[in-house]
């Protein structure tokens, strides 16, 4: 796609993006000549261009070796094994597999043997965050990878799909724990980087845990210190010029599409196929051209989409005043 070969041959290109599905073979496109690039622009400078989005990924894993050229693509096939202790695989996230160790942990661990990378990132992020009830819980890394708090009820998104009927108070909390995951995040100096339902997981309770930390660590003055380079999918990409960059407002752009995917059961423009589709998916975005569905949040969208919200604790705000004008009407 034009999308796609525009991406990769951009001076400005550094990421390293994967989708993974129930295939046991895995798509990933990373430029290791920009691994250590940091951004030195302001956030307005930062977000006043529009490039196109970061593609979502496939079936394959493709490296691509050289940015001037597309012939040196190293395709590798991934099987599944189970460290000690593994007794099942229940998921993929990022470039990992998900196995159960116990009732209560999972082992986080890297798809191809010894890459560890993505997974020290992880939980160097995690480490950084510390505990919060609406962040996945970090037992610690081991020599095999990483041990995490297991979400009994799986992601949000296969939930929701999964459940046609689920109360509007539950759904509004689901975008008020959300928000407080990413307030409680961006306090930290951490960007996630990839908001979307497949990142928040559920716990017994069906509250919310935000999971999947490939984001950035960002000092006080917004230089970059950490990089995992996650990048977010087609649906919850805020336009901006610089495809490796992100910051809070990139992170809210996306929060809006989640609110949006729990309020309505569906994402943002479902006749369109996030890969296939993914430069209108960008035009419209760029061009403000938002969703109009009638939903209780539906301002609150809006104002993400819009980059009218400072902080995530703005979003949080507005659904508890949400909240209790409900309860004040019943």
């Amino acid at each position: 796609m034009l999308a796609l070969i525009r991406t990769i041959f951009s001076t400005t290109f550094s990421i390293s993006r994967s989708i993974w599905h129930s295939l046991d073979v895995v798509f990933r496109l990373f430029s290791n000549a920009f691994r250590d690039r940091k951004l030195e622009r302001s956030d307005p400078d930062a977000l006043d261009m529009p490039p196109a989005p970061v593609p979502e990924a496939g079936d394959l894993i493709a490296t691509v070796d050289d940015l001037n050229t597309t012939s040196n693509v190293e395709i590798i096939e991934v099987r599944r094994y189970y460290p000690p202790g593994v007794s099942e695989i229940i998921g993929r996230g990022g470039e990992s597999f998900i196995g159960v160790l116990d009732e209560f942990t999972v082992l986080k661990y890297p798809c191809i043997p010894g890459n560890h990378e993505s997974i020290q990132t992880e939980a160097r992020l995690l480490e950084i965050l510390g505990g919060h009830p609406r962040i996945i819980a970090s037992k610690g890394l081991t020599k095999d990878g990483l041990v995490l708090q297991r979400a009994w009820n799986g992601c949000l998104n296969d939930y929701i799909i999964s459940q046609p009927t689920i109360p509007f108070d539950r759904r509004l909390l689901w975008c008020k724990q959300a928000a407080e995951a990413v307030s409680f995040i961006h306090g930290k100096h951490v960007i996630h980087c990839d908001i979307n339902l497949r990142n928040f997981l559920l716990d017994k309770e069906l509250d919310l845990l935000l999971a999947d930390f490939q984001g950035m660590l960002k000092s006080v003055d917004g230089k970059t210190l950490l990089d995992g380079l996650s990048r977010e999918c087609s649906k919850s990409y805020l336009p901006r010029p610089h495809g490796d960059y992100a910051c809070v407002k990139t992170d809210l752009f996306a929060l809006g599409s989640a609110i949006y995917f729990i309020m309505t059961g569906h994402e943002v423009f479902p006749e369109l196929d996030s890969l296939e589709d993914d430069e209108e998916i960008f035009s419209r975005f760029e061009n403000e051209l938002f969703p109009l569905d009638n939903h209780a949040c539906y301002h609150i969208t809006e104002k993400c989409w819009k980059q009218q919200y400072r902080s995530a604790e703005e979003v949080v705000s507005d659904i508890s005043l949400l909240q209790a004008s409900m309860t004040a009407a019943e």
